[in-house]
């Protein structure tokens, strides 16, 4: 006869660990590839990197840049994310560490982005030498999956952090707080203190009215 707790036995958590670990080894492939892609672009200008370079760059085959990103604009749109995704990070710093001061608050987020940006290799590129068809379709065009990210992440922060504002609004001003930041990507400010402060100003407003609407 057989064992009815056998036969109803769950399966082995195992095979979860298996998909995290496997799932946690793509996210350090992805950022293994993209950081050989930052150190080479410190030598080189995107206009004569190939999928080739970031292979040998980061020790890997050809076909697994491939697989990973698919093409050479895929590769691009993932190095743009991760800097996007780098300025949400320092928003939701800044929001942690200015308890109660939203302008505090936004423009040291603001300020951290544009010295990022600044110093990045691939904006770097971007500014430099021939124009770059490819790169500027990345912040204009082609910037919805860059827009989409930096609006998620930073509706979150609002929402859950001491803003507390409610996840619709806080999406939508999220949204316009990430086109900014990434408007400055292909003009940046003259001066970053300035333009920072500028922003933080402008919407502090905003955000303070959308706190006050929590119940």
């Amino acid at each position: 006869m057989s064992d009815p707790e056998r036969t109803t036995r769950p399966v082995p958590a195992r095979r979860s660990r298996g998909g995290a670990y496997q799932q946690a080894s793509k996210q350090l492939l992805r950022r293994g590839l993209l950081d050989a892609m930052r150190e080479h672009l410190r030598d080189s200008d995107w206009s004569s990197v190939t999928m080739t370079d970031i292979a040998e760059a980061a020790g890997v085959s050809r076909q697994t840049v491939y697989n990973e990103f698919g093409s050479r604009q895929g590769l691009a749109t993932a190095y743009a994310l991760r800097l996007t995704d780098e300025f949400c990070v320092a928003v939701d710093v800044a929001v942690e560490k200015n308890v109660g001061r939203v302008r505090d608050a936004l423009r040291e987020g603001y300020r951290s982005f544009f010295a990022l940006a600044a110093a990045d290799p691939l904006v770097q590129s971007l500014l430099s030498g021939q124009a770059k068809p490819d790169l500027l379709r990345l912040i204009t065009t082609d910037a919805a999956p860059l827009i989409l990210h930096a609006t998620e992440s930073i509706a979150t922060t609002l929402h859950r952090s001491w803003i507390g504002a409610p996840y619709d609004e806080a999406r939508r001003v999220a949204s316009s707080i990430g086109r900014m930041a990434l408007s400055y990507i292909a003009i940046p400010p003259e001066d970053d203190s300035d333009v920072a402060d500028h922003l933080a100003r402008l919407f502090e407003p905003v955000i303070a009215s959308v706190a006050r609407s929590v119940a």
